[in-house]
Order: C-alpha cells, then structure tokens, then sequence
C-alpha cells in the first residue's frame, strides 16, 4: 500500500473558478495565470482544463514568468497563447519566444532593444510593463510613452501592443495607494489610447473599475482568498486542491506528557494523539502552531507539537471515531463535504495562501479529478 498523502485536484472546481473571475469582469479577456506549475497544481493539467472549456468561454492566454515553463505546456500539448509575464532573461531567448509563439512582457529597456534588433520572421505581440507603483519590474509611466511610441512603429518586431501593471495593495481594506495607482495608469492608457491589463486576483474580485480590457486572475483560480476580509463574491471561490491523508498510528498520553520535538505541546489533560503521514518534507509548513486546525474524518482537530519532517501530530482526544486509517484533511474538502480553508491554514502558519499551494514537494502525488475521470501523476 502506499504512503495515504496525496494532492488531490478538483479540476471542475478549477474551471468553475476562472468562469466566476469572467462573470466578475464580462467585459474584460481574462488571462488566466498558471505561473509556478500552476501553484503548484499542475501547470499542464490545469491549462488542458481550462483549455477544454467551451470556445466562448476559455482563457484567450495564459500567464507564466518564463520561457522554461511555457516551454512545459507547449511540450504538453497546450495550444493557447502564452504570455511571459517576466520577459526574456536574455536577447538569446527571443528565438524561443518565435519557435513557441509566446507573447512577450518588457519591463527594460535592454529587453525593448534586444526585440527590435532581433528582427522577428513574424511579430511579437507586446506587453508593456509599467511600474505604477509596485516598485519592481516597469516603466515609469513618463518612460512607458516613449517606449510605447517606438514599440508602436515597429509592426514588422511587434503587434497588439498592451499596457500593464500590478497593484500593490488591491487585497487592503485601506483603498488608497490601490486608487493613486488605478488613476495614474487609467490617465496613461488615455493619453496613448491603449488597451490595459491591470486587475490581478484581488482586483478581480473587488475592483470593478479595474476591470480593464483584460483581468488576469491568479490565486483565486485556485480557490483561495486573497483579501483581507472576505466578501459573498470570495466566498463563491472552490477549493481546487486538497491535501488528503490519513492516520498511521495513535497513542494515549497521560496529562502532562509532551509530543513531539522539544516537547512543545503538553497534554492539558488525558490525551489521544493521531500520527498522520505528512510533514514538512512534503511541503507542510513546519511553522504551523499548535491548534492549527485539520479535519479528522471530517472533523475539526488541532496539530498537537511540531511538525516533523515526515509526520504530524494531532490532539483527537474529542473525535472518538478517530482510529488508524481515519482520513486527515489538511487543507481542502474532506469526503464529508466539511472545507478547511487553505488561508485559515496559512494564518496559523504566519504565511499565506500561495507559500502552501506552491510549497507542495514533488514527492507528494497530485489526483487529477474532475472532466469526467480521474488521473494520479
């Protein structure tokens, strides 16, 4: 039999996902981003899935941040456009861009140079970063009319010139910075006439002035909640991953008695601890306090002592049913139908949602559920 840890993916629940980010913004092209295998879902399941949507329905592209990861879905038999959202690392990588027929973010003026010596056989459709406020990759916006105008009188290098940007602070209560940086890109798509990519998961779902001609939602695809207080509209969002695993072993302590390294976790009182298999080696964050929570057989526990690198403990002393074998719900729907939400996991580790998702190792096998079947890789 082998080890019971294992990532199961609602792909349903994925492509029910990206159809709420297009109900949220109808009037927008929804690029959908699958960047860091897909957050860890699988970038190439996750694209065919979304791929085999409807044809009025499905993404027009997907977003990835770089060459070696288009490169997966191409060899994965993924047809849909492309978009580099970090550019090329280097001019050499342009006959890639053309082998694969991506398109291509530029955020540097080396990238701007780099393109139009190359001399593309067909060209290039461009995304212009601009840097309204992240402070990371971009154009000022004075910089990003002089490079617009030059990509803009180059047709035989590059075509379907966009403009965009990242908000900062599109999850916050306090609206603010996310309005200044809203109001300076809005004034600089007027001032070229230009079509504008601006609104990532937060945005999406709580910005609709930010629904420009694209949105490009991200975590929520994946069934998490990225703002800061959650909404009706978050909470509509799917789980798409759950990680499933179940109890290997089970031991009595008396009150008083410790669990696990340096005896962090004292029984208060006469004490049932489960052993599940799934540990920081599996990419369970070992920062995780104890009475951060699991489902036991469908039912709310609290991890009991530190996370080990293959195992973590668990008080079941109030889930009498709770015996070896027992299935253990990490984050996700368990097969009662209770949700653990991966961002109430991510709070009692004092990280987020995205540190989980793409933190989930190799050695753990992804289930691939939903479109009518079901697949282990």
């Amino acid at each position: 039999m082998a080890r019971p840890l294992v990532a199961d993916i609602d792909l349903d629940a994925l492509r029910y996902n990206y159809c709420l980010a297009r109900e949220l913004a109808p009037h927008s092209l929804a690029l959908a981003v699958i960047k860091a295998d897909a957050y860890g879902h699988g970038s190439v399941a996750c694209a065919a899935a979304l791929e085999s949507l409807p044809a009025d329905v499905r993404p027009p592209a997907f977003a990835v941040a770089c060459i070696e990861e288009a490169e997966t879905l191409r060899q994965g038999q993924i047809e849909t456009p492309i978009v580099l959202l970090e550019g090329i690392f280097e001019a050499a990588e342009l006959a890639r861009v053309e082998a694969l027929d991506l398109w291509l973010a530029v955020h540097s003026e080396w990238q701007v140079s780099a393109l139009l010596a190359h001399r593309p056989a067909r060209p290039i459709p461009v995304w212009l970063k601009v840097d309204s406020g992240m402070h990371r990759l971009g154009f000022t916006p004075e910089e990003a009319v002089g490079v617009w105008q030059c990509l803009a009188g180059s047709p035989g290098c590059v075509t379907a010139v966009q403009l965009m940007s990242h908000f900062a602070t599109a999850d916050a209560v306090d609206a603010g910075y996310f309005r200044q940086q809203l109001a300076c890109m809005q004034q600089l798509a007027k001032r070229l006439d230009a079509p504008l990519c601006l609104a990532n998961s937060p945005a999406t779902l709580a910005w609709p002035e930010a629904h420009q001609a694209w949105v490009r939602p991200g975590v929520m695809l994946y069934g998490s909640d990225p703002l800061e207080v959650p909404s009706d509209v978050t909470r509509r969002l799917k789980p798409v991953m759950t990680l499933r695993s179940e109890i290997i072993a089970m031991r009595d302590l008396k009150s008083g008695e410790a669990v696990g390294y340096a005896g962090r976790w004292r029984a208060p009182r006469p004490s049932r601890i489960a052993v599940v298999a799934c540990g920081y080696g599996d990419g369970y964050d070992r920062h995780a306090v104890d009475g951060t929570p699991v489902l036991v057989a469908g039912q709310r526990a609290t991890i009991a002592g530190k996370v080990s690198m293959d195992m973590l403990t668990v008080d079941v002393t109030d889930i009498p049913e709770a015996d070896i074998g027992s299935e253990v719900v990490l984050w996700g729907r368990a097969c009662n139908g209770g949700v653990l939400s991966v961002d109430t996991v991510a709070r009692h580790c004092d990280t987020i949602s995205y540190t989980l998702l793409t933190g989930v190792l190799p050695r753990v096998p992804r289930r691939y559920r939903g479109l009518g079947g079901e697949t282990c890789l």
